[in-house]
């Protein structure tokens, strides 16, 4: 097999998970599926959504004529590019890139808010060598490198769900401030970030404010959390997590609860559940508190503990969630101590002991 050889101009967090060098080989024959690694030269200039993260965690702006290793795969998002892997992929073909991540694939649908997605040629399939084989080279792949799956959570320490009613509505801020607040009180919290499109940052801030270990979907085999059964994967994060002898694991679930990167069928787990304390649920709007208690009151076994998110930027959206819903409430951003002291509470208060039936 004929391999060229190139230097990346930037190696993408989606493909962080093969450790690559600078300098990388390509082959022309490409697999196109998820989590296989292309390197790709970028086509366009935008003034819009134009940074991208590093394999290394940093967040840089790219421009035209750059060259990119990411890694292909889907995306499905309500605020952001919605795209997908095409059937085939050959060198020399126009795709684009869909998100932060450097996720690669055809973009289906952009964003007003972000201009048209980035077009890249495709230059190739990145290549490495083969361990079982010794000369030999074979195709990148992030599945290589996974996280063990999981098909069942037998035990776990207490776990500590933040979801959604959609997209940046502050879910990574409540889950942050919570491993920062719990961390302070002298807790060891481990924190997993399990749906969502490929992208380190958020894993990178909890740990960066005190979680012992971070874990996300991506070191698990997948570029995202579309279309797929992902409850091996979660489990099998949960189980990582939990070799860390944490006290508890904060779990942020990316996207809203309705979507299509998998929230619901995690938060429908009876074995997940069992072992989920606390639940933070940030929200946007009246309605959207007023769905989501609904929602968990008629599908789920477990209730919201706490309202969190835009709706509680004053007192008026925090009276109206704990007078009209019951639920305490609390602005993660303004009273981040507050957050800490109701999760602490909920999440580490003796079980209640019941009694046997006579």
């Amino acid at each position: 097999m004929g391999l060229k050889e190139i230097n990346a101009d930037i190696i993408a967090s989606s493909s962080a998970s093969v450790k690559l060098d600078q300098t990388v080989k390509l082959a022309p024959n490409i697999v196109a599926e998820e989590g296989y690694l292309v390197a790709v030269k970028t086509l366009d200039v935008k003034d819009r959504y134009n940074k991208i993260e590093t394999s290394e965690g940093a967040i840089i702006p790219y421009g035209k004529d750059q060259i990119v290793i990411g890694a292909l795969g889907e995306r499905q998002a309500l605020r952001g590019y919605s795209g997908i892997i095409p059937r085939s992929v050959k060198k020399g073909d126009t795709l684009h890139i869909l998100n932060m991540g450097g996720i690669v694939g055809h973009c289906q649908s952009p964003h007003p808010d972000h201009g048209p997605a980035m077009r890249v040629e495709v230059l190739g399939a990145v290549m490495i060598p083969d361990e079982e084989d010794q000369g030999m080279f074979k195709h990148a792949c992030i599945q290589d490198y996974a996280i063990e799956w999981e098909y069942q959570l037998t035990e776990s320490v207490p776990l500590i769900a933040v979801t959604g009613t959609c997209m940046h509505v502050g879910k990574t801020m409540a889950a942050t401030m919570i491993v920062r607040q719990l961390a302070a009180q002298g807790y060891k919290v481990a924190a997993a970030k399990l749906t969502g499109a490929s992208l380190m940052r958020d894993t990178r801030e909890m740990k960066e404010n005190g979680a012992i270990a971070s874990a996300h979907f991506g070191m698990a085999g997948l570029v995202s959390t579309t279309g797929k059964n992902i409850l091996p994967m979660a489990k099998g994060l949960i189980k990582h997590l939990n070799s860390f002898n944490p006290d508890a694991i904060i779990l942020e679930f990316g996207d809203g609860i309705i979507g299509a990167y998998g929230v619901d069928s995690l938060l429908m787990d009876k074995e997940m559940m069992q072992f989920t304390r606390t639940h933070v649920v940030a929200a946007q709007d009246f309605m959207g508190c007023w769905s989501a208690d609904h929602f968990f009151r008629k599908r789920y076994t477990s209730a919201i503990s706490i309202i969190t998110g835009p709706v509680t930027d004053n007192l008026v959206g925090v009276q109206f969630i704990q007078n009209t819903l019951g639920i305490r409430a609390v602005n993660a951003v303004a009273e981040p101590q507050k957050l800490g002291d109701m999760v602490s509470e909920i999440t580490f208060a003796a079980p209640t002991k019941k009694e046997p039936f006579i």
